[in-house]
């Protein structure tokens, strides 16, 4: 287990409202997608992150990390294993708070390096499904 209850409940509710989704497209059928939506019904900035730079949710998209203009929160990670320790870093550059990677993204060195930056992280699990049972 990747995240305990107290650092899921600290990212939820007490590290900020601004939520970086990498791979974050228009892409309906995707769970990032589904997963936007449900952040934003509990009162989040969904900040997409995806090449494409695609505006979605009514909120414009950047190309990277690096590229948004403003602070962000966290930093929730849509991609793959092997691509994830590197957003993870480049979250730490950023002043993120906190980075979440999702469901079945497993990358225990980025973990390890991004708790010693002293952001809280979260790794394979679902805020989704977090939101939902803290109500």
């Amino acid at each position: 287990m990747y995240g305990d209850e107290e650092t899921i409940r600290r990212i939820m509710t007490e590290l900020g409202d601004t939520w970086a989704v990498v791979g974050l497209s228009n892409n309906q059928g995707r769970a990032a997608y589904r997963v936007a939506e449900v952040l934003r019904r509990f009162g989040k900035r969904v900040v997409p992150v995806h090449p494409e730079a695609e505006t979605v949710h009514g909120e414009q998209g950047y190309a990277a990390l690096a590229d948004i203009p403003f602070d962000v929160d966290v930093v929730d990670v849509f991609v793959n294993s092997d691509l994830a320790g590197q957003v993870a870093d480049e979250a730490v550059a950023k002043g993120a708070r906190a980075v979440w990677f999702q469901l079945g993204v497993i990358d225990e060195a980025a973990y390890d390096r991004t708790r010693a930056a002293g952001l809280d992280m979260v790794m394979d699990r679902c805020p989704a499904i977090e939101l939902n049972s803290l109500r």
